[in-house]
């Protein structure tokens, strides 16, 4: 198995092909180990078959290759599956290793050069471009990154076999240390193969769905192992860049790339988010801070030994240790004696205080921190009076990190974002009003009326109900959660949570439901000077299609409103909106969501410049090429920059979260791109190039294209009665929703509806069974359709793809998903159709749109094969592919099998565990699943 590696001649490949080679003869002894040279031997001779197929495809190989496959004993089958996915686990682990090698080995061969993609690179282009230190400031202070932790359920690996991840990764590392003695080396290899053993002695699937409060502690996982060090470190390199071309200014760069989360917020389908389980969560990101910031301080205690014996320090620093010697006991924490050493003493009562704040008791005193600020107060005394004695290289070093890591972590961790669906405040309101004798029948008010009576009760401050109102429990859930908003601001300062997410909005009455409950709860009142307070900000998450086309209506009926507008202006005059890639897609197919989504970011940032509003667009990304995935740098490039300028939020979610934040390598990585991306855009808003007169011809050809897609997409998805019957039958979509991923249900409603069908488990069945077709369907009829066979508009396509940035990037993101589809597998999937003539007609129709999208992207780029323009990625899914092949084909007999047994009325738990052993397989083998 050890030739699963990336082509090239480079040392550093070869490096690539030992950790594979290393890693694959250990599973091969533990695989012995376990079941014998007899378990070895049947997986390395259906590896070979599956290789053979993939190099000639000979009708004779693959009936034997099936049959070895269908005849497999029940306990050899378990385990072949098991060997294949826990293959897969090691090559990801070794390439995650080789890209912290390669960055390293660039940095280390390049010198000074700077490398592409680097934040180094981009302030350097700035500097060439003679950018001025007053434009790059203001730069700068405009840009702003928050990346968005969700719960979404395609994570399909538990923590357990995360963690051996992670220990099996710093040990392949260190195979790279020169040092190493003979004797280390194999003490490092017998490390290795004790957690390679582990691994498959360690059950990969849940054994039941996690809670919540268990997805929330996946979350706090990537903060505690990686991002609290990793984002101050990115910031401290973009100062050092700063500082080295730019030397003539003193820098701080001001707080533009931080997390936030939406998991123990994100209620929208989800009943168990409720507004005690919110409060739970901030608690525990609270926890996670103080535990954090109390191990800097013991740390910076045995550093700080300074003595006023031979330094003076400040009269501030004396005077505050004299004030928390009067007001803070010092009750679980050990008394600094030596006195002569004042840091220390200060910082044993800095400890003391972080402690007490897990405690009712201190609340209200002096004991405790109250508020990030005072916090923050003490460290920059601190800092200050180490200057003074002139101790900068100890400020610089070991405080500097410590007050960047308070300015982006304060005491909640992450801004914990709330979504609920419109539906769940309609249906309030319609009882409160009701219940209040203010208006009966509310919801069946059109739309206008809504408005009109919203914002009246908007503006009027007294409070609709009280707490003798008698409202269902629903309502009064509904209510709880603004009142846990407040509460929490409170607690945990106003930025633990400002956006309240709407999902399904579909009309301004929409926002205006969750402002007249925020105002329940005190989010939003009038000051004594009559001035607009609002602590939270609704924000609309347009999803369709049909959401798409009314969004900029939406918003500017609310900008029309004089006391939403007054809202707005008290929050900067930066109102936040989200968009979704998933449901986009889902509704209107791959390019039509492409396409409907520009539009909607140039519509909706035009509209809003009218009412001088700057927009901040948060963008729902998958992990999945079905729902915007991409790698974050491109994701962020992908976006016209002039619609980035109130900021930029993206999801990250499932398996993106591992495969980015597990690795402080990997971490740091992506977090600098993103930065120079950011900052690339930035520069692009502000000095836009010459507009090409092209561009407005482009764009009437990108609606054509649309709409023709959107037809073709929505005649097999929507129109043709059996496609749902296809989808479910010749997918593990029923089965994915037994592998336990996620506390969320797979469906919106308890119904077998289309529409209420979430686009994960959607995209996450099309990718298991190898069609990966929400990426790709309806792209080749289109642009054949345009085309219309004449040379002269394939010229068009071609030079739209040279010299057109959305038209390329949507090309790419086709030629991505078909080089991962397979349609000689998905045959194999359409083969558990029970009625012989949707399987035909339906399958030839899929088939014959591949086909025809992979003739006009060849056409288009000019080239001979799908991604030649990008062959490491060409290569890496080509010789992924005959170590995925196997599990496939396993799948589909095993899905048979489940399913022939479950339609005859019994089950097999044994057999269904196979089943979802081979889903976890794919998804490593294939890496973005969903």
């Amino acid at each position: 198995m050890s030739e699963l590696v990336e082509a090239g001649r480079s040392s550093s490949n070869h490096l690539l092909r030992r950790d594979v080679r290393f890693l694959g003869n250990i599973l091969g002894e533990v695989l012995v180990h376990q079941g014998g040279r007899e378990l070895l031997e049947h997986v390395e001779k259906i590896r070979e078959m599956s290789k053979a197929l993939r190099a000639e495809f000979l009708p004779e190989l693959y009936e034997e290759f099936v049959n070895t496959i269908k005849n497999l004993e029940p306990e050899i089958r378990h385990q072949v599956i098991r060997a294949f996915a826990i293959y897969f686990q090691l090559v990801n682990i070794a390439e995650q290793n080789h890209r912290i090698r390669r960055k390293r080995d660039y940095e280390r061969s390049t010198g000074e050069a700077v490398q592409p993609g680097s934040i180094a690179s981009v302030v350097q282009d700035l500097k060439e471009k003679n950018l001025s230190i007053d434009e790059l400031q203001h730069m700068i202070n405009d840009i702003s990154l928050e990346l968005v932790m969700t719960a979404h359920p395609t994570e399909a690996t538990r923590r357990a076999v995360l963690d051996i991840h992670k220990r099996i990764a710093n040990q392949v590392m260190e195979m790279d240390n020169p040092t190493l003695t003979y004797r280390e080396r194999e003490k490092l290899r017998e490390k290795l193969l004790n957690e390679v053993f582990t691994l498959w002695q360690t059950d990969e699937l849940r054994d039941r769905k996690p809670t919540v409060i268990d997805e929330v502690r996946n979350g706090m996982y990537f903060f505690h192992e990686t991002l609290f060090d990793v984002l101050p470190d990115v910031y401290d390199e973009f100062e050092r860049c700063l500082g080295k071309f730019y030397p003539e200014q003193q820098w701080h760069v001001p707080t533009y790339l931080r997390f936030g989360t939406w998991i123990g917020g994100d209620r929208d389908g989800n009943p168990s988010v409720t507004s005690d389980v919110t409060w739970k969560t901030l608690n525990m990101q609270r926890n996670l801070v103080i535990y954090k910031y109390e191990n800097i301080i013991r740390t910076l205690m045995g550093q700080m030994s300074f003595s006023t014996t031979i330094i003076d320090v400040t009269n501030e620093l004396i005077d505050s240790i004299r004030a928390d010697s009067e007001a803070v006991e010092l009750r679980t924490v050990e008394p600094w004696t030596n006195d002569k050493e004042p840091y220390r003493v200060k910082l044993t009562y800095m400890l003391q205080k972080l402690r007490n704040m897990r405690e009712e008791q201190f609340k209200g005193t002096k004991q405790r921190y109250h508020t990030v600020a005072e916090l923050m107060d003490d460290l920059l005394l601190i800092d200050r009076s180490l200057r003074h004695h002139y101790a900068d290289y100890v400020a610089n070093t070991h405080l500097k990190k410590f007050i960047r890591q308070v300015e982006l972590f304060g005491f909640h961790l992450a801004s914990l974002d709330v979504r609920q669906h419109s539906q769940e405040h309609e249906n309030a309101m319609t009882e409160i009003l009701a219940k209040t004798g203010v208006q009966a029948g509310y919801a069946e008010l059109a739309e206008t009326e809504k408005i009109e009576l919203l914002h009246r009760l908007l503006a009027d401050m007294r409070p609709l109900v009280n707490e003798n109102t008698p409202l269902s429990e629903s309502t009064k859930e509904c209510l709880d959660v603004y009142r846990t908003i407040y509460r929490a601001q409170q607690e945990f300062g106003v930025s633990c949570i400002t956006t309240y997410l709407i999902s399904m909005t579909r009309g301004a009455s929409d926002m205006l439901e969750v402002m007249v409950l925020a105002k329940e709860a005190g989010l939003f009142r009038r000051d004594d000077n009559g001035k607009i307070i609002s602590t939270v900000q609704a924000a609309p998450l347009f999803e369709t299609i049909d959401d798409l086309h009314a969004a900029p209506e939406i918003m500017k009926t609310l900008f029309e409103l004089p006391i939403y507008r007054e809202c707005v202006a008290g929050m900067g005059n930066v109102h936040e909106v989200m968009l979704g890639y998933s449901d986009s897609n889902k509704d209107g197919g791959m390019v039509t969501a492409n396409w409907e989504l520009r539009v909607a970011l140039n519509d909706l940032t035009r509209t809003a410049k009218e009412y001088n509003v700057r927009l901040k667009f948060f963008h729902g990304r998958g992990g999945a090429l079905g729902r915007g995935g991409m790698p974050l740098n491109r994701s962020i490039l992908a976006q016209p920059p002039h619609t980035i300028g109130g900021g930029i939020k993206i999801t990250e979610q499932g398996e993106v979260l591992s495969s980015r934040y597990s690795m402080t390598g990997i971490a740091y990585r992506s977090l600098e791109q993103a930065t120079s991306a950011l900052l690339t855009s930035a520069y692009l808003a502000r000095y836009p190039s010459q507009e090409k007169a092209s561009e407005t011809k482009w764009e009437e050809i990108m609606r054509t294209v649309s709409e023709d897609a959107q037809t073709k997409y929505q005649d097999l998805i929507f129109r043709d009665p059996d496609f749902l019957t296809f989808f479910k039958e010749s997918t593990p979509l029923p089965e994915i929703g037994e592998l336990n991923i996620g506390s969320r249900p797979s469906k919106r409603k308890n119904s077998e509806r289309f529409e209420d069908l979430r686009a994960i488990p959607w995209v996450f069945s099309w990718t298991q069974s190898r069609y990966l077709l929400p990426a790709w369907y309806a792209a080749g009829t289109a642009l054949q359709h345009y085309a219309a066979g004449e040379e002269e508009r394939l010229d068009t396509l071609r030079t739209m793809y040279r010299e057109y940035s959305f038209f390329r990037s949507l090309i790419d993101n086709l030629q991505m998903a078909l080089a991962k589809a397979d349609l000689i597998i998905a045959r194999e999937y359409a083969s558990m159709i029970n009625d012989a003539e949707i399987r035909a007609r339906i399958f030839s129709q899929i088939e014959e749109e591949y086909t025809k999208t992979k003739q006009m992207i060849l056409q288009i780029t000019g080239q001979d094969d799908i991604l030649d323009n990008t062959p490491v990625i060409q290569e890496s899914i080509r010789l992924r592919n005959p170590y995925v092949d196997p599990l496939s084909y396993l799948q589909v007999q095993l899905l048979l099998e489940l399913r022939s047994l479950r339609s005859q009325g019994s089950d097999d738990a044994e057999l269904l565990r196979e089943v979802l052993l081979t889903i976890n397989g794919i998804a490593a083998g294939l890496r973005n699943t969903g």
